[in-house]
């Protein structure tokens, strides 16, 4: 987290969010204009997540603008917060019941995928996990039999961008966690994790970066 905020210009406040997690955020309306927005404007986020943040750079605006302090501009950013995450929470919606949603951005898969895009978004969304659970084979030692898997999760609305990395990696495949929405891309295959998820992670392209 120190990194992150280094590279953003020091702005910013790191504080702890729970028992074994912290929080990078930064409020500042200054910095928000002068740093992280031209920040994503020059490196673009490709999933959904990127309507969220052009629904967010709009509110960034019209606070820029003081339109937050007028009636108008506070229903509008009340009906730019509907249309995000998880939408108004109760107290938001009783007290502006006739408020519509503004209409999310369309985002569109680039035509390839960054690999040092892909390096960040790992970070933060992927797991790579060793299962050891029992088995019958004679072949194990101990009784035990070891399994690998890289896996992603995104939420459902993401399919496109998690379907898309089965043909950009050559393995894996999309599914559908079911009763929620979810969804992961995932390599199980001992080979393909040794020949091509492995491989991916240590290309020099990244040194240095």
């Amino acid at each position: 987290m120190e990194s992150i905020r280094a590279s953003l210009g020091g702005v910013g406040n790191i504080t702890k969010a729970g028992m074994d997690s912290i929080s990078y955020r930064v409020t500042s309306l200054k910095d928000l204009t002068q740093v992280v927005i031209p920040h994503f404007d020059k490196y673009p986020l490709i999933s959904k997540k990127r309507a969220d943040y052009e629904l967010f750079k709009q509110v960034v605006e019209l606070m820029n603008r003081k339109e937050h302090l007028t009636p108008d501009g506070f229903q509008k950013i009340v009906a730019i917060k509907a249309s995000m995450n998880l939408g108004l929470p109760d107290e938001l919606n009783t007290a502006f019941p006739n408020i519509s949603p503004l209409p999310r951005p369309l985002v569109q898969l680039p035509e390839k995928i960054d690999p040092h895009w892909l390096a960040g978004f790992v970070s933060g969304e992927a797991c790579f996990s060793i299962i050891i659970r029992k088995s019958s084979s004679s072949r194990t030692r101990e009784g035990e039999r070891v399994s690998l898997i890289f896996r992603i999760t995104q939420h459902s609305r993401d399919i496109e961008l998690m379907q898309s990395l089965v043909p950009y990696f050559g393995c894996g495949q999309y599914e559908f966690v079911t009763g929620r929405d979810l969804g992961n891309f995932g390599v199980k295959n001992f080979t393909h994790i040794t020949e091509k998820i492995i491989p991916f992670f240590d290309t020099p392209v990244f040194e240095g970066s």
